[in-house]
């Protein structure tokens, strides 16, 4: 069988560390081209991956040898090279969020129907087994019924002129870091999912929030809590809260390939920490790509969920209350406050 022949919009971090590692890694994936507006990042990332290095989207687009794309572009650019991807016929997976509106999501979910192709969200954390058996705890009823979530996700400070500073770009803690939290909201509540109250720290220098809160409700009087900031310490964690104990998620959204997760299990009985099997998610989601492009396997990262997560961060946008944030700390080279010594994990 012929490899599925894919072109790689854009020379980002996500892509060179985690990405491209796992599709150059699937033996059934065939990286045929990289494009970049700037030909030296281009010509570096296929030095390593392979390929052929294109100075230019629009110039891979017009390629007759790619069957997919690739887009890890800024999120500001994500909906009109998307759009321009499936309009030349080309099965698109996208760096998350797809869209920075939910009209735009709800556009290109409609426009990947019509022409019959396959578009996959990148929240790569949804391929992790780990939620999996999770699922599979609260639905056989080990905490009761699951009344509330909460879910958080920061990070320390990125480094001074990185993209999620820019608002020229999308940047900002919600679309960026924000969306894990939701995402997960959206899987516990529903697409019924309102949200109740939010708030948004807006740094007046950069003119982006580095930081958040939103709480949701869903059917039958469930709730969910969420945080998230990129001027924290490094957490990323959810808990489902049931009227017979508690599931905790430690290591949720960005757990390395070797990792063998733990999920914490608290009831009236005791405390249970069992460990799960370590899962590379960022290999599960090019299998799952690979499956939906060839095989037309359905994926639970594309369709209405993408335009429903986007209608959530719309309303958190519209409902947030707006607040100075806290004057920044001084940030050191490495992207960390000063005197923080905890290692840096990026997305």
């Amino acid at each position: 069988m012929n490899p599925l022949r894919i072109g790689v919009l854009g020379c980002a971090d996500i892509a060179w560390r985690r990405m491209l590692p796992a599709l150059a890694g699937h033996p059934d994936v065939a990286v045929v081209a990289l494009a970049s507006r700037d030909p030296a990042k281009a010509a570096r990332f296929t030095a390593r991956f392979g390929g052929e290095p294109v100075t230019g989207y629009d110039r891979l687009l017009a390629r007759e040898d790619l069957d997919a794309v690739y887009v890890p572009l800024p999120a500001v650019l994500h909906a009109k090279w998307i759009e321009r991807a499936l309009e030349a016929g080309r099965h698109v997976l996208a760096e998350k969020p797809l869209a920075t509106t939910a009209k735009d999501a709800q556009r290109l979910v409609v426009l990947a129907d019509e022409r019959k192709v396959a578009l996959l969200e990148n929240f790569m954390f949804r391929c992790h087994s780990q939620h999996a058996a999770v699922r599979a705890l609260a639905a056989g009823g080990t905490v009761g019924t699951v009344r509330s979530l909460t879910a958080e996700f920061t990070i320390p400070a990125p480094p001074p002129g990185d993209m999620r500073h820019r608002p020229d770009l999308g940047g900002g803690a919600l679309l960026d870091i924000g969306v894990y939290p939701v995402r997960t909201a959206l899987d516990f509540l529903g697409e019924e999912a309102e949200v109740v109250a939010a708030t948004l720290d807006v740094d007046p220098g950069l003119g982006v929030d580095v930081g958040g809160s939103a709480v949701l409700t869903g059917p039958a009087g469930r709730t969910a809590e969420l945080r998230f900031g990129m001027r924290h310490a490094y957490r990323c964690r959810y808990e489902l809260a049931g009227d017979h104990g508690r599931i905790t998620v430690p290591w949720a959204y960005t757990p390395p390939a070797g990792h063998a997760p733990v999920v914490r299990v608290e009831r009236p009985d005791g405390v249970e920490e069992r460990t799960l099997p370590p899962d590379d998610q960022f290999a599960a989601v090019v299998r799952q790509f690979v499956a939906r492009a060839r095989d037309g396997v359905p994926s639970d990262l594309e369709g209405p969920p993408i335009v429903a997560q986007a209608a959530l961060v719309d309303r958190i946008r519209e409902r947030a209350v707006r607040r100075p944030a806290p004057v920044a700390t001084h940030v050191t080279p490495g992207g960390l406050p000063a005197g923080n010594t905890a290692p840096r994990r990026t997305l």
